[in-house]
């Protein structure tokens, strides 16, 4: 993708993309897919707020066509995160190539460049599958300084407590060795009091998901408080409990117990599969293990805020490797259909069994897609946000013995 018979050193990709203007980003792959491969045709296409689309970029504030999210080549590529070249019936003279766009396992959208039939062998499908992973992190960067990709993201207008609550979100999901995250919330444009977040470290990871009382504004207003001191807390060093004690104190100073938050926090111990947990509330968390099921039954203690200066324990659990954990808020193990049915007895086990080969992505999105059909439909009585995570575990490699020097 880069010339090479010049006598000026000449930028890479990589550092191209990072020197383009935030708004300029897609011009600026199409003209280095162009220039370097011959590109017809270079479209960025992002995952809506719903994930049931995937929104061209175009001129906003308007866009082409949406494309589904889960259909069609385009969303194999979405869903597997791998390339998939779509070949055209006939001696067609291009291919299409769909690229997935990630950022450390969070999923972005795709990707999708048209090229001629005899640039899409496999090394040159590599280089483009590495071309659209700096292109997402560009995109990801340039958020901070433009609008353009996160309204391209929607289908339609998010109420101001949606907004302010996705923009509280660390992302939809998260990858390392050890694990891997996904996860989904729905309405996803009214969004009020639902939220998760994490943070890893070289030894640990902590899991938060929370569930603000109320609805609209007040619930957001809530749950940015909840996460802004768990934050605080978090990254002055101090253990789960504290942290836990801390966010207490700080929403029933300025609530006084009229409004509180429900939290379920974990600490991953990176190197052992220990967790640390403290269940401040209704947040449920289950384990699969193989075939099984099992609802890991904590401690319930009170939500943060309720009352004053409420102190917090931490319990402990395992995890092994190939466990997958799913955290689910009350919105979702508590609804109710118009029958009065309870998702959480038995139809959420039956999703949690149907989605156990899914990616935890997909996972997260197809129990909330459970949830909503159960209930009947997309305008959900209650904020529902589900949270899964695939436990690998870390390779530690043995030990290596020198013999004394004689």
């Amino acid at each position: 993708m880069d010339a090479v018979n010049s006598s000026e050193p000449v930028p890479s990709a990589e550092s191209q993309l990072r020197a383009a203007p935030p708004h300029e980003l897609v011009a600026t792959a199409r003209r280095l897919l162009t220039d370097g491969l011959g590109a017809e045709e270079v479209t960025l296409l992002l995952a809506d707020y719903g994930l049931s689309v995937l929104q061209p970029v175009t001129h906003l504030p308007h866009t082409a066509e949406p494309i589904a999210a889960h259909d069609g080549p385009t969303g194999r590529a979405f869903i597997s995160q791998t390339p998939v070249v779509e070949v055209p019936n006939g001696s067609a003279p291009t291919h299409l190539v769909h690229l997935p766009l990630t950022v450390r396992g969070d999923r972005l959208g795709v990707l999708s460049v048209r090229l001629p039939s005899s640039a899409t062998d496999p090394a040159t499908v590599l280089r483009l599958t590495d071309f659209a992973t700096a292109l997402a992190h560009e995109v990801t960067t340039a958020g901070r300084d433009t609008d353009l990709y996160l309204q391209a993201r929607r289908t339609r207008r998010l109420t101001l407590a949606a907004e302010m609550q996705w923009q509280l979100l660390p992302g939809r999901g998260c990858a390392r060795q050890e694990y891997v995250i996904g996860a989904h919330l729905e309405p996803a444009y009214t969004i009020g009091g639902d939220n998760f977040d994490w943070s890893t470290s070289a030894d640990t990871l902590t899991l938060t998901v929370t569930d603000g009382m109320g609805q609209g504004i007040d619930a957001s207003l809530l749950t940015h408080l909840t996460v802004g001191a768990l934050r605080n807390a978090r990254r002055a060093g101090i253990g789960l409990a504290d942290q836990a004690c801390l966010a207490d104190q700080a929403l029933f100073a300025q609530y006084g117990g009229k409004a509180y938050a429900s939290s379920l926090l974990l600490q991953f111990d990176l190197n052992t599969g220990t967790v640390h947990a403290v269940d401040a509330g209704s947040p449920q968390l289950y384990r699969q293990r193989d075939d099984t099921i099992e609802q890991i039954e904590l401690e319930a203690q009170f939500p943060l805020g309720m009352f004053e200066e409420t102190l917090y324990e931490e319990q402990t659990f395992h995890v092994e490797p190939g466990d997958r954990l799913i955290v689910v808020s009350s919105g979702v193990h508590g609804a109710r259909a118009a029958d009065g049915g309870s998702f959480g007895e038995r139809a959420l086990r039956q999703t949690l069994s149907a989605t156990r080969r899914e990616p935890p992505h997909e996972a997260a999105r197809a129990m909330v897609s459970g949830l909503i059909e159960h209930f009947g439909s997309r305008d959900l009585a209650a904020d529902a946000a589900v949270v899964c995570l695939d436990w690998n575990g870390r390779k530690i490699e043995p030990a290596r013995h020198t013999a004394p020097a004689r």
